[in-house]
């Protein structure tokens, strides 16, 4: 009777940390999506660093049409290294499939990585992002995911915090019109001692499109000194509209801190009848928020030709971006 008894989830969260980084390696959209895209995608793209190099590297997909179009990345950063990465998923050419990707990425030491999605995909196509990380000692990784076109998006995200002082921040934004649906899936495990874990999510919907994010930042027995927080900031754009936000925080250590918080509504009265006043009917001054999130996602895009695809679906759905580029660029 001299042993500890322990919860299968306290078994669980005391196995996972002391596994080698093989095998506890996870995306956020689960193993069956992660080996569906590796067999239809073949070889992977590697991209490793040397120690203390600073580099960058943009991998293009495109939809091809009664097929699926995918890539598997595999990014390993040595320590002291920077590392950029661009990913555009876009559909110039008219179709239908399924157009996705995989990335893992490992940041080892002093790391720091740069992940950028834009997802520019016509209705007619699918959309697969999933990604999986583990960040060393002191490794950042700073992800941004873009999702603006797509019927269907589905957009995951597993991190693995190992490292003591490992920092990890997404920021998400998004845009859901008509019969659109959007699914983000994050799922972060904080291990190492004073790490820090921000999830940042800002989207409009529209129409009748409908849109789930699940967060959860799981902070384990151990990671003292650590903090994790997520937050969302939701525009309902129409009525018909279905949003889910579901935050989880999971905390099986005393000295950390976990936040979380999301604000959803519509457009405040106040606000409506500001622009009303000003000649905007209500319809139109609803959709003056779905055109700043195309024109942020504009102005934001890793280069000119993803700016021209997000120029491009903004166009189909009769929103025409105005834009200043010459003097954006400029201040950049």
């Amino acid at each position: 009777m001299d042993e500890v008894a322990l919860s299968g989830y306290q078994v669980g969260s005391f196995e996972s940390r002391y596994l080698s980084a093989e095998d506890t390696f996870t995306t956020g959209m689960g193993a069956d999506a992660s080996e569906y895209l590796e067999f239809v995608a073949g070889e992977p793209l590697v991209f490793a660093t040397q120690p203390g190099e600073q580099t960058c590297a943009t991998v293009r997909l495109e939809g091809v049409d009664g097929a699926v179009n995918a890539a598997t990345i595999d990014v390993i950063a040595a320590p002291d290294s920077q590392f950029s990465l661009a990913i555009a998923l876009d559909s110039p050419a008219p179709g239908a499939g399924v157009v996705g990707t995989r990335l893992r990425v490992f940041a080892n030491t002093n790391a720091q990585v740069d992940v950028t999605t834009t997802q520019t995909l016509d209705d007619t196509w699918v959309a697969l992002d999933d990604t999986g990380a583990l960040l060393a000692e002191n490794a950042r990784l700073n992800v941004r995911h873009t999702v603006l076109g797509a019927g269907r998006a589905y957009t995951g995200l597993a991190a693995d915090l190992r490292g003591n002082d490992a920092r990890l921040d997404v920021t998400t934004r998004y845009a859901g019109q008509a019969d659109q649906l959007r699914d983000f899936n994050y799922a972060v495990t904080q291990r190492g001692r004073r790490t820090h874990a921000n999830l940042e999510a800002n989207g409009v919907l529209a129409g009748a499109s409908q849109k789930t994010l699940r967060g959860t930042i799981d902070l384990v027995h151990g990671c003292k000194g650590s903090e994790g927080s997520e937050r969302e900031t939701v525009l309902l754009a129409d009525e018909r509209v279905e949003n889910r936000t579901v935050p989880v925080i999971l905390c099986s250590e005393d000295d950390v801190a976990g936040n979380h918080g999301a604000t959803i509504g519509h457009v405040r009265p106040e606000q409506l009848f500001y622009l009303t006043s000003r000649g905007i009917a209500p319809d139109a001054a609803e959709r003056l928020f779905m055109v700043a999130a195309f024109e942020q996602a504009a102005f934001e895009a890793p280069d000119p030709r993803t700016r021209e695809a997000v120029i491009r679906l903004a166009a189909t759905r009769t929103i025409n971006l105005d834009l200043d580029l010459g003097q954006q660029e400029m201040i950049a």
